[in-house]
């Protein structure tokens, strides 16, 4: 099957900050359909959607913060609507006791339903420090119980998982019919550093087989930290995808 891969271009964050409509060209050039934003370059939501339509690439998703989502989040639906993009996405939150994940979740379910209201899917993004234990439950499954499952979905970042000591495959299966995004990564086995996807320890296949069984709609490949040039790891982690 053809693979619906797409780069979170935080990836590419000093790259975007120096040429954000060069980078966009480079990333189309790889042959990554989508991108995934952290933010826009200061481009008007018109401009940034010609340059998508002339690229052939779909707005996969945009992390936004949660102080603008709480703030500005009409705004923020307006922009995505006009260039042609379904997901936002709550990228981090802070968390400390147990109802800092009931409140979040609560807040996280106000947001989903303004969202949904406008045709837009909200998503929050995981890392490894919701994978805190409370009566045996994780801080990051008391968010999704607690929330409409129609008002907030997931987008599994699958490292962190894997960091916090969990199995991917198996969390995302857990979310199935949850879950429209995937984030793609790999870890290197001594250090635990980011790898290009394909040059590390993840089980990718694995991931990619539960992803489709559970009706995951974009492939994120993201590589927070690169020891490479970044876009020559977007690059790398492109083409080892298409070799499996």
């Amino acid at each position: 099957m053809d693979m619906p891969l797409s780069l979170q271009l935080y990836t590419l964050r000093n790259e975007m900050k120096e040429d954000f409509v060069g980078t966009l060209e480079k990333v189309a050039e790889i042959g990554y359909k989508g991108v995934e934003f952290a933010g826009y370059g200061g481009l008007k939501a018109s401009e940034l959607k010609k340059h998508l339509e002339r690229l052939g690439l779909t707005p996969t998703g945009s992390h936004i913060g949660l102080e603008i989502l709480k703030n500005r989040l009409d705004e923020e639906i307006e922009y995505n609507l006009e260039i042609g993009n379904k997901y936002i996405v709550c990228p981090w939150n802070k968390y400390e006791t147990k109802d800092d994940f009931i409140e979040a979740s609560k807040l996280f379910n106000e947001i989903g339903e303004k969202c949904r209201n406008k045709g837009i899917i909200f998503c929050y993004h995981n890392h490894n420090h919701e994978f805190v234990k409370f009566d045996d439950e994780y801080g990051l499954d008391l968010i999704y119980e607690n929330a409409d499952s129609e008002f907030l979905k997931a987008e599994i970042d699958t490292y962190w998982v894997k960091y916090a000591g969990e199995d991917p495959v198996k969390y995302i299966k857990k979310y199935s019919g949850r879950v429209p995004l995937v984030h793609l990564k790999d870890m290197e086995s001594d250090t635990r550093d980011f790898a290009e996807i394909g040059e590390g320890t993840m089980n990718i296949k694995d991931i990619i087989s539960a992803s489709i069984e559970v009706g995951v709609e974009w492939f994120i490949v993201e590589q927070d930290i690169c020891k490479r040039p970044p876009l020559e790891s977007a690059e790398i982690s492109f083409n080892n995808i298409k070799k499996m």
